[in-house]
């Protein structure tokens, strides 16, 4: 069966799905093989549970006429994906970067929404697999597509714009973010840049940090839409930035109150504004959507439990989005800090050395106490008073207890991997 006849049957079905526990009636079931285990098994029980039609590559599994069999169920999402793409025809804004990916993406998502009807990437769909999911959950409806991109090699970049095809790109920021799959720093930097380099052979647009100097370099070819904060030749000049604890920014006289904490967030920020300017939304709505967009999902979240005030970050860590955390967390004008970090993961042979650099960033600030959690953070331990060092969660939430947290100013920070959200039950 070819991919249009494929797509043809898709189109009679209301969604996709690759999970049976998810099932929806008139669904699409996509069989993909995991690592452990071999989705072609689940192809009966998707169909009794109310999918129209299977999609499988093991003939074994082979039911009636809902049962399509093709050489491999992955290529066959993503090619359908691609299909869909071109058969909807609607701009696409792909964004990528190292950190600050998925909350640029939903300050975007409000501001466009003000006008057009969006859609954009659910949680942290942004593989080689949540892409394609991404783009078959856009419909005739939908008048802009926001598709988050994440990556940890190179080429994998490449190859998500060549599904997504984006008429749009943004880069956040270039960051040590997945040292070990990307080769370094300059791994990361070429890895991302994959998006301007397809942005470019496409005559597409970017959207540009002209105070980012990298971005600015590397989009020297590109056609680009642009913001600064002091560059007065950018398409939109930023005015004023401020952040204590939230960010605040100003643009051609209007102050935007954002609920976000960290002047690392203000160019999450400066990029939707100027991404709908691009796209005509008014400035008054652009503030209103800015505003109205309250962070969740333990991301640079703002939580007030018991008598502490809580800056709860502990969705994903590198050693770029630790260091300005707590650069942020010092700057605050605030008493009695605690910073709460857990050990940042895939960073491969430079783990060590990372995790060293945090805890000396750290070292000296005698008023704040600091809690380090994980194996790598204990393999730099230092004898200071205001240093404490456990190798496991359960080790520090046995000592965390009989500490007597009250009126403080607390930063829980780490990778997903460490869950240090659980903090939060120990006060």
């Amino acid at each position: 069966m070819e991919i249009k006849d494929i797509h043809d049957l898709f189109l009679r079905c209301t969604s996709v799905s690759i999970d049976t526990r998810k099932i929806e009636d008139n669904c699409m079931f996509f069989a993909i093989k995991g690592e452990r285990f071999d989705a072609n098994t689940f192809a009966a029980e998707a169909l009794e549970k109310g999918a129209s039609f299977v999609i499988i590559d093991n003939k074994e599994y082979f039911i009636d006429d809902r049962t399509i069999l093709v050489s491999n169920t992955l290529e066959t999402l993503q090619e359908v994906a691609k299909f869909h793409r071109d058969y909807l025809g609607l701009p696409i804004i792909g964004l990528t970067g190292s950190n600050g990916k998925t909350t640029t993406k939903e300050l975007i998502n409000v501001v466009l929404s003000k006008r057009y009807t969006t859609k954009a990437t659910i949680g942290n769909l942004n593989n080689h697999i949540g892409v394609p999911l991404t783009l078959l959950s856009f419909n005739s409806d939908t008048e802009i597509g926001i598709v988050e991109m994440g990556a940890n090699h190179q080429k994998e970049i490449e190859f998500l714009c060549s599904i997504a095809r984006p008429d749009f790109g943004y880069i956040t920021n270039f960051g040590k973010a997945h040292l070990e799959g990307f080769g370094g720093v300059e791994g990361v930097i070429k890895g991302k840049s994959e998006m301007y380099q397809f942005l470019s052979e496409n005559n597409k647009y970017v959207f540009v940090n002209l105070d980012d100097t990298i971005q600015r370099e590397k989009t020297e070819k590109n056609l680009r839409i642009t913001f600064s904060h002091s560059d007065k030749n950018a398409s939109v000049l930023i005015n004023k930035i401020t952040a204590n604890p939230f960010v605040a920014v100003e643009f051609d006289g209007i102050k935007v109150k954002s609920h976000l904490i960290g002047l690392y967030n203000a160019n999450n920020i400066n990029a939707a504004i100027t991404i709908g300017r691009y796209f005509k939304i008014s400035d008054d709505e652009i503030k209103e959507a800015i505003e109205s967009y309250i962070p969740e999902n333990n991301r640079s979240q703002m939580l007030v439990k018991n008598s502490n005030e809580i800056i709860l970050d502990a969705y994903n860590a590198n050693p770029s989005s630790m260091e300005v955390a707590i650069k942020n967390f010092l700057q605050l004008d605030k008493p009695n800090k605690v910073a709460i970090l857990g050990d940042m993961f895939e960073l491969g042979k430079e783990s060590l050395r990372e995790h060293k650099h945090i805890v000396a960033l750290l070292k000296n600030e005698k008023e704040v106490i600091t809690y380090f959690i994980g194996k790598d953070f204990y393999s730099n331990m230092l004898d200071k008073k205001n240093l404490f060092f456990f190798e496991t969660f359960d080790e520090f939430s046995e000592a965390f207890r009989q500490e007597k947290m009250e009126n403080k100013t607390m930063l829980i920070k780490g990778s997903r991997g460490m869950a240090l959200e659980r903090t939060l039950e120990l006060l």
